[in-house]
Order: C-alpha cells, then structure tokens, then sequence
C-alpha cells in the first residue's frame, strides 16, 4: 500500500520522535555514570539535537499554509 506524502511524514516524524526519545532516555542514564565516555555522550547529544532539528522542519511542513 502507498502512502500520500503527509502520511509519509507523519511516519518519518514519529520515527524521528521514538529515537529522540530514545536518546533522551540514554543520555539522561549515561550522565549518572561517572565512567562514562564523554566523547560518546557528547556524539549523542549533538545527535539528539539534530533529530530536534528534523523534528521541527517535519513539523513545520505538516502544518497548513494560512491564507492572510
């Protein structure tokens, strides 16, 4: 079955949500540990924030243009 272009994003952007969550969780559990790698959880913030950054864009195009 095909998907229309906002259904696509819609699941793009779900998908991009569920591993930003998932990062969050991590990054939040590895900043408890005093023998963590710092380069890794420096990898996975900037990571983190890149998916906010797609999150946003994706969100940004789902919304309908308003006529003004």
């Amino acid at each position: 079955m095909f998907q229309t272009g906002d259904e696509q994003l819609k699941q793009e952007l779900f998908d991009l949500r569920l591993e930003h969550g998932g990062l969050n969780e991590l990054i939040d559990r590895m900043a408890h540990d005093p023998t963590v790698d710092q380069l890794q959880l420096a990898r996975l913030k900037k990571r983190k924030l890149q998916l906010k950054d797609a999150i946003k864009k994706l969100e940004s195009k789902l919304i309908p243009d308003i006529d003004a």
